[in-house]
């Protein structure tokens, strides 16, 4: 199912482009520039205006969804997760690609796969571990599909969505990795993402060079997530009407791209082009600006999109403009631009996504270059290592605290968000009182609020129980949280989060 859905999607954003670009092909590029200036200008607009109307009138949320919300969903083993938001969600980010947006495909894709594994969980009455699986199993079927990559499709699940290694998921997980490459394969035709050059490492000489790209890759990565962190901090203090967002956005978009149509879409074509030795060292540093710009706008104006696709585009730009360069100076040992773009692209987008090793091995599969491992590891390692030193978590992770969500931290902080007083509290004895009086309603819990609060609330009041009331009335006691108990729920979840991710 998750290989279908990836199908549609790609064949929708063609669908969407055919009326302004005349083409359902990734050459967007190409085709703008045969176009008149008006219609580059405007296309993203009009479209813009389209989602804008969905956003407003057709999902709930108010907004497009990928990756970090299936991450957030994982919490709670996907329940939050809608079929019918989710299909309306992808339609609107193939239409937000289609009429030019500047962001990526995979991560709608990975969302709506979810939301078919999520769908399916619910009339199986599955336990949490399953749906977690089965959730997991969605998005690995969802990566593998779109980018012909079923090892990185398996390793991205596990990595990013679950959070963790385990035997038990690995064989749900390839069966649906390999059967959805399968479908796209029969559909698209079974060859790479990117068909590029041979290349092989000219010498070890080159490995201080592979360093400093890992440092510069980094930098690209951090600048990419905080400029895309800062237009959506704007976006929501510019009072606009949501309908009107994305029109502006895609005018801006539009404006730039009359210039630049390299920044259009998901911008495989410019990637491809990098790898093969075929732009300008000036173009692809401009490039490098222009396309954080046009995501920044993209995603902060609400297109709907994720940030694979401008991560490979960057990591290509800076690998390729790093790569030109060394040869100027060192023309008797550079392996050539092609080689430094493919490294550049594993860099900048295992720093942005936060997962080094399912990264590696889909620029492996997306390139053939397994030749290239040494100089990909050391790279990717570098580049995510910095990342975190500076930034501290992902772009993914940063999306979720944005929403008072973390996940990184371990499971123990996810536990005590999610469990509430109402999970913990027993029932009030026939000999306790109902009524709580007015001075100790203060030393009340209400029933919404989360297991940290309790217990942090009986280490500042120094109680072993304390009373539990609504939020709307607290002169009624709903029942009371204990102590033991809170800790007891507590230690069991844990063990369970601790078992699920071992066994």
């Amino acid at each position: 199912a998750a290989g279908v859905a990836a199908i549609l999607f790609r064949l929708a954003i063609g669908a969407f482009q055919w009326p302004w670009l005349h083409t359902v092909t990734e050459h967007v590029a190409e085709a703008a520039r045969l176009q008149p200036w008006w219609v580059i200008m405007l296309a993203p607009a009009c479209g813009g205006l389209l989602v804008g109307l969905l956003l407003r009138y057709a999902l709930t949320a108010k907004r497009t969804v990928a990756v970090p919300d299936v991450m957030e969903a994982r919490v709670n083993a996907g329940r939050e997760l809608d079929l019918r938001q989710g299909l309306i969600s992808a339609l609107t980010s193939a239409l937000s690609l289609g009429c030019g947006g500047s962001a990526g495909r995979e991560g709608p894709i990975v969302h709506l796969g979810a939301c078919i594994a999520t769908s399916l969980s619910r009339r199986l009455n599955l336990p949490n571990a399953s749906r977690r699986t089965l959730l997991a199993s969605g998005a690995a079927g969802a990566v593998a599909a779109s980018f012909n990559a079923p090892i990185a499709g398996v390793l991205f699940a596990q990595e990013v969505i679950l959070g963790h290694f385990s035997i038990s998921t690995f064989v749900p997980l390839v069966l649906s990795s390999v059967v959805a490459t399968i479908l796209s394969q029969a559909w698209f035709g079974d060859v790479a993402a990117f068909i590029v050059p041979t290349y092989r490492i000219a010498s070890y000489l080159e490995v201080p060079a592979f360093l400093l790209l890992g440092v510069i890759a980094a930098l690209v990565a951090v600048l990419f997530q905080l400029t895309i962190l800062i237009a959506d901090w704007v976006a929501r203090n510019i009072n606009m009407p949501l309908v009107l967002r994305p029109m502006v956005g895609g005018l801006l978009i539009g404006i730039m791209a009359i210039w630049f149509p390299e920044i259009l879409g998901v911008g495989y074509d410019t990637t491809d082009a990098a790898m093969k030795d075929q732009i300008a060292v000036s173009m692809m540093l401009l490039l490098i600006v222009l396309k954080t710009l046009a995501t920044a706008v993209t995603l902060g104006s609400r297109f709907g999109g994720g940030v694979f696709s401008p991560a490979l585009y960057l990591g290509a730009m800076t690998g390729g403009a790093f790569g030109l360069v060394a040869a100027s100076i060192f023309p008797e040992i550079g392996s050539g631009e092609g080689l430094y773009a493919i490294l550049g692209m594993g860099a900048v987008t295992a720093a942005v996504l936060g997962a080094p090793i399912s990264t590696t091995v889909m620029v492996f599969e997306l390139t053939g270059g397994f030749e290239l491992s040494l100089a990909l590891l050391l790279t990717v390692a570098v580049a995510n290592g910095i990342n975190q030193a500076i930034l501290g978590r992902s772009f993914f992770q940063a999306q979720l605290e944005s929403r008072g969500i973390v996940l990184h931290e371990g499971p123990h902080r996810t536990i005590m968000k999610d469990i509430r007083v109402s999970d913990i509290m027993r029932p009030l004895a026939d000999d306790e009182p109902k009524e709580l009086p007015e001075g100790d309603r203060e030393r009340a819990l209400t029933t919404d609020e989360t297991l940290e609060s309790a217990l942090r609330a009986f280490d500042t009041l120094g109680a072993e129980s304390l009373p539990v009331v609504a939020p709307h009335d607290r002169g009624q006691i709903l029942g009371r949280a204990e102590q033991v108990r809170a800790l007891r729920v507590f230690n069991r979840e844990l063990i369970a989060a601790s078992v699920e991710e071992h066994r």
